[in-house]
């Protein structure tokens, strides 16, 4: 039985430091001079309106006044100072500057396919000596790659010969077109200038790389011959590289076109690789919702290869001004997006608004504020919920009944 007499006085305790403390933060000090009270009501039971001041029926405690300038049946809320103090409120401001938006994604190196040249052969022949003899080496613009013999060649090399004493204009515009057919049948311009000077032929042709890069396919090996039209050598250059990365679909406004981008790798900490946002892929994953973007990394030092994984700052293009708040400022609801506006007189209100892009803190506000309001940066979900509540026991009142 004492026992249960003691459950009975701690609750009875709790209910009246609950029932204290919230008469501490809700009450008011007495009337300002020129501020007209509409009437008085007890916090616990708003709906209900007493037209003087005096001892609640309800609880026992003391009426509040609710004034005029507080809009009655809005989402105002009126917070005297030292509350303002004790809540810890901040206030910031609406301003208008320009938002750049930024991203942050993950993506691999690939050899940039615009780099690529191709080693062909025009004719059949056979390669004599391979001067490169395993992938992925690097070679430099003009380094021999093959000795090859080719019949073909060697043909067209002794009629130009044949043609280079030629003094009458008929036999020059031969020469000439003789000079044009070595060099659609591949002939290096190297074995051409070397037939002018010398005056000579040779049966074998030295094939000499066109760029600096990596020989990423080797497709042929000494003593082996060759078809037309035969790959030998395939060259990818490395003074730009591609990164693939995937960013969501719903971020893909954020990085136009041509915006820049910064880049880090692992293996190389301390230095950054800038960059370009190549194109947007047509090509959405299904199961992501994510697209492919294409990015172009300068690589002068070579030191970005194929595979590395790379961590990109993607920075979009200049923006209009625009209007932005502390991100800190937005309440987000699932179902609306709020900031609280601080009134010149005193008091808040809830504003609903329109986002945009959220950048370096800011959030970018399309519709609800205007420049230069205060706006709460602490404390407001505080004042969102007071804000709720007497919105919620305005719409109550409409439909109670009148008191008698």
């Amino acid at each position: 039985m004492n026992r249960m007499k003691l459950i009975v006085l701690l609750v009875a305790v709790s209910i009246g430091a609950g029932t204290l403390g919230y008469w501490l933060a809700n009450r008011e000090m007495p009337a300002a001079e020129g501020r007209k009270i509409l009437y008085w009501h007890d916090p616990m039971v708003p709906q209900q309106k007493f037209d003087k001041p005096g001892k609640s029926p309800f609880m026992d405690m003391q009426l509040v006044p609710v004034y005029a300038d507080e809009e009655p049946g809005g989402a105002a809320v009126r917070v005297s100072a030292n509350v303002t103090q004790n809540l810890g409120i901040r206030l910031g401001k609406v301003e208008k500057v320009e938002l750049r938006a930024r991203l942050n994604a993950v993506g691999s190196v690939a050899f940039d396919d615009r780099l690529l040249e191709l080693v062909q052969a025009r004719v059949e022949g056979y390669v004599r000596g391979l001067r490169v003899k395993a992938p992925l080496e690097q070679v430099k613009r003009g380094q021999p790659l093959a000795d090859i013999v080719a019949p073909d060649w060697l043909a067209a090399q002794e009629e130009y010969l044949a043609l280079l004493t030629a003094q009458s204009e008929r036999g020059q515009a031969i020469r000439d077109a003789a000079r044009q057919r070595l060099v659609v049948l591949g002939v290096p311009e190297s074995t051409l200038r070397d037939i002018e000077t010398r005056h000579k032929t040779n049966a074998t042709t030295t094939v000499f790389s066109p760029i600096d890069g990596v020989v990423t396919e080797l497709s042929v090996r000494e003593g082996a011959a060759f078809m037309p039209g035969a790959a030998l050598f395939r060259i990818n250059g490395l003074g730009t590289v591609w990164v693939n990365a995937q960013v969501p679909e719903a971020q893909v406004g954020m990085i136009p076109q041509g915006s820049s981008v910064t880049a880090r790798a692992t293996a190389w900490p301390g230095t950054t690789f800038s960059g370009r946002v190549l194109a947007l892929l047509p090509d959405v994953d299904m199961q992501t919702r994510t697209l492919p973007v294409r990015i172009v990394i300068d690589n002068p030092d070579r030191k970005l290869a194929p595979g590395m994984f790379l961590s990109m700052e993607f920075s979009g293009g200049p923006r209009e001004p625009q209007l932005v708040v502390p991100s800190e400022a937005v309440i987000a609801t699932g179902e609306r997006n709020v900031v609280i506006v601080a009134r010149d007189g005193g008091g808040f209100d809830v504003a609903d608004v329109t986002t945009g892009i959220e950048a370096d803190g800011k959030t970018a506000i399309h519709s609800g504020l205007t420049e230069g309001q205060s706006i709460v940066l602490s404390g407001q979900f505080l004042i969102d919920s007071e804000a709720s509540l007497k919105s919620a026991v305005a719409r109550l009142s409409t439909t109670a009944e009148p008191r008698p």
